[in-house]
């Protein structure tokens, strides 16, 4: 079952933030359930859940060029094991329809991710960045870990 999450469910989304990170190799900040907690709280976040397998996580930011906000898709995962059994495109799909009156859906794709990218293409996405390695600059400003 997709549903959206409360933040009685931080402690599943922390949980399958982890799977993600880890099966990708990415470092895990400590208090993701406390973090989720108060991020689930708040208007402009969203997560969506497909039980205890995969999650859509996205973010909402005002724009001068569309009446609704820009919904960016942060994070979109399903477990190994539960791919390629239209639980993703599930998680899309809730995911466009709790973000009804956004300008548009944005999300990051590594241009090496082929299958990612061939999701998101399936999904109506269009990549705007050709040629681009999909460069991140980034300043920590606070400890992550805090």
């Amino acid at each position: 079952m997709i549903r959206k999450a409360t933040v009685g469910d931080a402690e599943l989304v922390a949980k399958l933030l982890r799977d993600f990170n880890t099966e990708f190799d990415t470092p895990v900040p400590d208090n993701l359930e406390r973090r989720f907690a108060a991020l689930l709280a708040r208007e402009d976040v969203m997560v969506v859940l497909a039980g205890e397998v995969g999650f859509a996580y996205l973010t909402l930011r005002p724009s001068p060029y569309y009446d609704g906000p820009v919904a960016m898709l942060e994070e979109l995962y399903v477990a190994p094991a539960q791919r390629n059994q239209g639980i993703g495109t599930s998680l899309m799909r809730r995911a466009l329809e709790e973000i009804e009156g956004a300008g548009e859906m944005q999300i990051n794709v590594d241009e090496v991710d082929a299958d990612a990218r061939r999701f998101y293409e399936r999904h109506g996405f269009t990549n705007i960045e050709q040629g681009s390695r999909m460069l991140l600059y980034i300043r920590e400003l606070h400890d992550a870990q805090g």
